[in-house]
């Protein structure tokens, strides 16, 4: 049962400004923390700016759907970097069963494909030195990638390397093509 509160906007003027360690956002004079009260710092500018926009556009109510900049970076600090080794594991397991692998046969929509997915893979083999093999159909090709991108993802253990905070919806989640990053 929930009791019906709804927070309510408290600010005039959100603003993002350089701090320690990346980038804030301030309502006023007040520092924007995550539901788990850890300090909102951003990697980049950019996130920082996307953040205080969502923040200035709240109406008299705050409404966090609407929000997902916001939503996204609260789960990066709150759930990801908590139980860290858990979600390099998590993202590494995707490498065999990634659908970016499995394309269709020679058709617009192979090139479709094509020109979408290999970016994505591409990224993969050269940030993450974890290539993956792709094939025609859905049948499971062997991936030996596990085992390269684990080793890769728990060398991003720096904050600014936030293309492994993955979040959505206040979840968890991956595979890279769905990296929440603003550079």
């Amino acid at each position: 049962m929930t009791s019906g509160w709804t927070p309510k906007r408290f600010w005039t003027q959100a603003k993002a400004e350089p701090c320690d360690g990346g980038f804030a956002v301030r309502l006023d004079t007040r520092l924007v923390k995550t539901p788990n009260k850890s300090a909102l710092i951003l990697p980049t500018q950019a996130m920082a700016d996307a953040i205080t926009a969502e923040w200035q556009a709240q109406g008299t109510k705050i409404d966090p759907t609407t929000m997902p900049c916001t939503r996204a970076a609260n789960s990066a600090i709150d759930k990801v970097t908590p139980q860290f080794d858990e979600v390099v594991a998590l993202l590494a397991a995707y490498g065999g069963t990634d659908l970016l692998c499995y394309r269709g046969v020679e058709t617009p929509l192979r090139r479709r494909q094509d020109a979408a997915w290999d970016p994505v893979l591409d990224w993969a083999a050269g940030t993450l030195d974890a290539p993956l093999n792709v094939t025609t159909g859905v049948i499971p090709v062997d991936q030996h990638v596990q085992a390269h991108a684990r080793r890769s993802l728990l060398a991003l253990r720096q904050p600014a390397d936030w293309p492994l905070c993955l979040a959505r919806d206040e979840r968890v989640v991956g595979p890279p093509a769905e990296v929440f990053y603003l550079a």
